[in-house]
């Protein structure tokens, strides 16, 4: 049984959650401070924490940054706050996933079913949706067929598989691959992931194992 860590100060949604957590049968932790949330981190050590950012008596961001001190412990942040700023800068700070209140209960427990079936970043193979990858001889092979990446490509690929399931902000790729000297040239991503969807045979629209979030980021997709 999964344990959550759910972080909300408002009553009616700790009460709703809390009915629908349960009925999936995960065991349920609430806590309705930051200083709570990051001491229940340490003490009840939960498999997924979902935190909400506008606590009375700390912000969320600065409780996402505590916590990431000492736990890479799954992070959802549920929110109200749906400026790109907001969600640009949860998950620089190592949010893996970032939801808007108002939202849906179905999306909501889809991504948490996600993010508690990530896989370790230590495997030596990725093999989903007919992608494999060994990241030991650094083959790689989509529906059977190998494919020839660059550099670049394949490292584009290894962080977005590595990180399956996880919004990857712009920011965070343009430091892996180009180093902290590109920053601001994500052109250069755009371009990148444009060439990597080529490779596989694919484009943004249809049927796209690269998700782009407008603004924020790119995730590969797993549902």
């Amino acid at each position: 049984m999964s344990k959550i860590l759910l972080v909300d100060d408002e009553p009616q949604i700790i009460k709703f959650l809390s009915i629908s957590l349960r009925s999936q049968g995960y065991e349920l932790v609430t806590a309705t401070t930051g200083k709570e949330a990051i001491s229940q981190v340490a003490l009840s050590n939960p498999d997924l924490v979902i935190l909400d950012l506008g606590l009375p008596d700390l912000d969320g961001q600065n409780v996402l940054l505590a916590i990431r001190e000492f736990s890479q412990v799954p992070i959802l942040v549920l929110s109200v706050r749906n400026l790109e700023s907001d969600k640009v800068q949860a998950l620089d700070s190592g949010a893996n996933d970032y939801v808007v209140k108002p939202f849906g209960v179905q999306e909501l427990l889809a991504r948490i079913r996600i993010q508690l079936r990530l896989k370790p970043d230590s495997v030596a193979e990725f093999n989903q949706k007919n992608l494999r990858i060994d990241y030991v001889t650094r083959k790689v092979s989509y529906h059977g067929k190998e494919i020839r990446l660059s550099k670049k490509e394949y490292a584009l690929l290894c962080q977005l598989t590595e990180h399956a399931g996880k919004v990857l902000t712009q920011t965070q790729l343009m430091q892996k691959i180009w180093g902290p000297t590109h920053l601001e040239d994500t052109h250069y991503l755009r371009i990148l992931v444009a060439r990597l969807r080529s490779r596989l045979g694919e484009n943004e629209h249809k049927n796209s194992l690269i998700e782009t979030l407008p603004g924020i980021g790119y995730r590969f997709v797993l549902d």
